[in-house]
């Protein structure tokens, strides 16, 4: 028997395996997918999340495999543009959620989980206001999978979560993703074509482009890809949702700052869909589960940390099961709950208030011409939104 079963293979159930498999517990992790599978995801990774998966000992695939980016443009109506690079020569990575995840799911399994793909589970087994494990099953046959702690870490339509009623996905916001790789996208390396300037270095530059309703984030990635996804308000039956080729299209072709460095681009693959964004859930405590990653709440972030809340959560998660298994639950979730507010409630609220923000053309210009007049103001922006205080001095 398995002392710790998680439910996903993502990079939050991939390191909440890594580490209690490296403490010495029995770890399986199941996934209804086929790993190494596609994940519609911003594909940066920031220099906070670097530094944690540093400390793990699994950046090297991540630093070999992934663009270096130094820094962010912020762009808003009007041809206001903002740009800041990251202090103390600190970078993050661009890279495609497929290699990224793989790479993690292989060191949780070089540190002795166990993991199974096409694993569909249907529900918590739940007994005596107890998690025991889960029902899985495929063509109408059930089964159990016991253990004496199940992690929940199925992502933002977490079965285990909803099921349970411990997460909904709240009223407002309503946004959705629609995300797509294209070749042929003319990057802000060249400033004679995009009109903005480089960075001073040869790194990237993770790019957020904020328009009334809307935004959209680009990212250089390996093989002469360009992530692109745009995020907006909208409900499922709103018929431009339909449609999200053309949506996609014509909101890059019809904006003044991006028409041209898409006039050459070519789609890769159809377009992803995915919403709504926004997870909402509640402290409730049920001995023998712990929810990590998406599944423990989500609201799209901007600056490109859902990665840091994942991977720390999934350390913090991993931290509670391991005390559990010695000492029983009394306590644990009461514990959890106070580590993940210490670690992410300044950052929620830093994310909340930038997107208030940039959701205004007048902010976004009155702080383009702050940022102009005070570097300072702009640079304190880009070390918080990359998680820069988060990464030990040298």
């Amino acid at each position: 028997m398995h002392d710790v079963l998680i439910v996903g293979a993502g990079p939050a159930g991939s390191i909440a395996g890594l580490v209690l498999a490296r403490a010495g517990a029995r770890v399986r992790i199941v996934d209804r997918a086929a790993f190494p599978r596609d994940k519609l995801c911003g594909d940066t990774v920031n220099p906070g999340t670097l530094a944690r998966l540093r400390e793990l000992g699994v950046v090297e695939p991540i630093e070999r495999c992934g663009l270096r980016v130094g820094g962010m443009l912020v762009t808003g109506e009007r041809g206001v543009a903002i740009e800041g690079r990251y202090p103390r020569g600190l970078s993050g990575r661009a890279i495609v959620r497929r290699d990224f995840d793989w790479a993690l799911l292989q060191s949780a399994m070089a540190a002795g989980c166990q993991f199974e793909s096409g694993v569909h589970v249907h529900r918590a087994d739940v007994a005596d206001a107890r998690v025991g494990g889960v029902i899985v099953g495929n063509n109408g046959h059930e089964r159990v999978l016991d253990a004496p702690i199940t992690i929940a870490a199925d992502g933002r339509h977490s079965t285990i979560a909803f099921g349970l009623g411990l997460a909904r996905h709240p009223v407002r916001p309503r946004r959705w993703a629609i995300g797509a790789y294209f070749t042929g996208v003319r990057h802000v390396s060249d400033r004679s074509r995009t009109g903005v300037g480089p960075l001073s270095d040869s790194a990237a530059v993770g790019e957020m482009h904020v328009r009334r309703n809307w935004y959209l984030g680009i990212a250089q990635v390996p093989g002469g890809l360009t992530n692109v996804c745009l995020v907006k308000p909208s409900q499922p039956a709103d018929a431009e949702l339909r449609n999200p080729t053309m949506l996609l299209t014509r909101t890059v072709l019809g904006d003044p700052m991006l028409c041209d460095r898409f006039a050459d681009a070519r789609g890769v693959c159809g377009p992803v869909l995915l919403g709504p964004l926004a997870v909402d859930t509640t402290d409730t405590p049920i001995d023998g589960l712990l929810i990590a990653g998406d599944a423990a709440g989500f609201v799209d972030p901007m600056t490109g940390d859902g990665l840091r809340f994942a991977i720390r959560g999934a350390e913090l998660a991993a931290a509670a099961a391991l005390e559990a298994l010695e000492r029983g639950w009394s306590g644990v979730h009461a514990r959890l709950a106070a580590r993940r507010r210490r670690e992410f409630s300044g950052k929620q609220r830093f994310n909340r208030a930038l997107r208030a923000l940039v959701g205004s053309p007048r902010a976004v210009s009155a702080a383009a011409i702050g940022a102009r007049l005070a570097p300072a103001i702009l640079q304190a922006v880009i070390l918080r939104a990359g998680d820069c205080d988060a990464v030990p001095l040298a």
